[in-house]
């Protein structure tokens, strides 16, 4: 079987079902591709737990200059400790949901970064979530 016949036998509709030539549906269950980022921002959606975010990755951004500086771990562990707490509170009291690095420790990781950037290039707010320029 060539690609010609092929592609002329199957034909994708966009409701993600494909269509025989003889006109019989056949479903197909795959999951929506979901970005992770876009999980991750429904994740946080409360202000003060964005606030704590921010300052969290602070936190762990000055433990990193200082450990390099003083060429210690010592101020590394101390910023990742603070910001995990910050996060952690964030989570736990305010946006009321468990933390995603919980599951998704290196996705959540990179995603935290990524907002820490969108909040200081103004693509997300600290003040409302109206004022978002993601999604």
């Amino acid at each position: 079987m060539n690609q010609t016949t092929t592609q002329a036998s199957t034909a994708k509709s966009s409701a993600g079902t494909e269509q025989a030539s003889h006109g019989s549906l056949i479903h197909l269950k795959r999951p929506a591709k979901v970005n992770f980022y876009d999980f991750y921002l429904n994740e946080h959606q409360n202000i003060a737990c964005r606030r704590l975010h921010f300052a969290s990755s602070s936190f762990g951004l000055l433990g990193l200059a200082k450990s390099i500086k003083n060429r210690s771990a010592k101020p590394l562990l101390k910023g990742i400790a603070a910001g995990y707490a910050c996060a952690w509170v964030g989570h736990f009291f305010f946006e009321k949901n468990k933390p995603a690095s919980f599951k998704f420790p290196i996705q959540s990781f990179v995603s935290d970064f990524r907002m820490y950037s969108d909040v200081l290039r103004g693509r997300l707010s600290l003040k409302d979530r109206k004022f978002d320029k993601v999604r």
